[in-house]
């Protein structure tokens, strides 16, 4: 089956992480599964990135792949997840997520990094409901592995919680792994946070990739 993961840097909606491109999709690569990185607009207000990332998934899709996974850390772990749950029509649906330490709500806990620039000049209750991840929830959403620590300083943790409880109450298929210490941007940093083993587990189990 043709597959492919667009990895989606975090950064704050200002920039892009390095450590969380390229040496993701390569690590990706290496386990079989063909992998690119998307950079998505930056600083400007939604729905910029995510009508990037919608064209890139129906682009895919034209030249035959099969199953898109996304896989995004901090706000691009935001910006997967929006892309996942709240999709700009059939040709953008992905199949699966992978999202590290994500921004998941802009109404408790808040990035303000991330607030400000996707609520840009428009920041109402009703838009940041329509751009918390635990908001868009619904039995349709595709499987999904977390990641977080209790320690991170930026993110925390009950971003990942809140984004686990809907998905548990919408009977969707996920894993959520809660580390104590890793901080926030670990990226592939084994020694600070080893969610790769089972995030390697799940791509098996879920028919991303083969068995090692």
């Amino acid at each position: 089956m043709n597959r492919h993961a667009l990895v989606l840097p975090g950064g704050g909606y200002r920039t892009h992480a390095s450590h969380e491109a390229e040496p993701v999709a390569e690590w990706l690569q290496g386990l079989g599964l063909p992998a690119s990185v998307l950079k998505y607009p930056l600083g400007r207000p939604h729905p910029a990135a995510h009508q990037a990332i919608a064209a890139r998934v129906a682009e895919l899709r034209s030249e035959g792949v099969e199953r898109v996974l996304l896989v995004g850390f901090s706000a691009g772990g935001h910006a997967a997840g929006l892309a996942a749950l709240a999709p700009e029509g059939d040709s953008a649906r992905v199949d699966g997520a992978v999202l590290g330490y994500p921004v998941v709500t802009l109404e408790r806990h808040v990035h303000r990094d991330s607030a400000s620039v996707l609520l840009g000049d428009v920041d109402t209750p009703d838009r940041r409901a329509a751009l918390s991840l635990d908001a868009l929830v619904t039995p349709a959403a595709p499987p999904i592995f977390l990641f977080h620590s209790f320690d991170d300083p930026k993110v925390p943790a009950a971003h990942s919680q809140l984004l686990s409880a809907a998905l548990a109450t919408a009977s969707v298929p996920h894993e959520l792994h809660l580390y104590p210490v890793g901080g926030h941007g670990c990226g592939l940093d084994a020694d600070r946070v080893g969610w790769t083993r089972p995030c390697e587990t799940w791509l098996v189990r879920e028919g991303w990739v083969a068995p090692r």
